[in-house]
């Protein structure tokens, strides 16, 4: 069942829902919409009634406002919390897991957080360079700014990104491959600063052992801000251990639901 909510700029946010149980609102990552849980949901479903988020700019949101910032996106998973109820178990990956941390300072219908490695660059570095962004900006289809994203950002092997060309989420990804380029600008500036030791719900980070360093820095970074905070290990697995490992992935969901 397909639901959407008005978010405080006017931009509608829509949401796929599915299953019985306590609310889970799910933020997905760059480059993808609430398709990227299909290797997930289902199990989730059994315990949760899922309330699978497009982020802004694809899928079922429409209307979007003319300027972007991060902060309207945390007001929008905060409007879908609300809409679930509160008590909501909020679930995100990667850059969803940033407009995530936003939307908890926003909301007190979010008890719980499982941010994926809300990804930010070693001081210094570039989580994708500027010759890669340059090339991202000057690519005439959509399809070319993902994979130079899934090479350069996530450094997944050509056989990766040739297998994740196999998959059916493949055209949704590559429908909001023109997200990409603002949300990289928006990483590239990320500082985790004192605000995060404003959250008081229990929060939990996931990051996998062979992901990138600057992931799993980030990981840390923001745990160590966060009170309570601690990260887990996605063991033998990167950024995707939902998609190779979802019975790991979906294990440690579960440990964290308080149940």
């Amino acid at each position: 069942m397909s639901s959407s909510v008005r978010s405080p700029d006017g931009t509608v946010v829509g949401f796929e829902t599915l299953g019985d149980g306590p609310p889970m609102v799910l933020v997905h990552d760059t480059g993808a919409d609430h398709t990227r849980w299909t290797a997930v949901r289902e199990r989730l479903a059994e315990r949760f009634r899922l309330h699978l988020v497009d982020r802004r700019g694809r899928g079922l949101s429409r209307d979007e406002a003319t300027e972007y910032d991060i902060r309207r996106e945390g007001e929008d998973i905060a409007a879908v919390a609300e809409a679930a109820g509160g008590g909501v178990y909020l679930l995100a990956h990667s850059y969803g897991a940033l407009c995530a941390l936003e939307a908890v300072r926003k909301t007190d219908a979010v008890t719980r957080l499982v941010a994926y490695e809300p990804p930010r660059p070693k001081p210094g570095g570039h989580v994708v360079g500027p010759e890669a962004r340059k090339r991202m900006r000057a690519a005439e289809k959509p399809e070319e700014i993902l994979e130079i994203f899934l090479r350069e950002a996530l450094r997944l092997p050509p056989a990766d990104v040739e297998a994740m060309r196999r998959t059916p989420v493949w055209p949704a990804r590559v429908a909001a491959a023109h997200t990409i380029p603002r949300e990289l600008e928006v990483v590239q500036r990320m500082v985790f600063d004192e605000r995060l030791g404003e959250i008081a719900i229990p929060v939990r980070l996931f990051a996998g052992t062979e992901s990138p360093e600057y992931l799993r820095l980030a990981a840390d970074a923001v745990a160590e801000r966060i009170p309570g905070a601690d990260v887990v290990p996605m063991r033998g697995q990167a950024h995707q251990a939902m998609d190779f490992d979802p019975d790991q992935f979906v294990g440690a969901v579960f440990d964290f639901s308080g149940a």
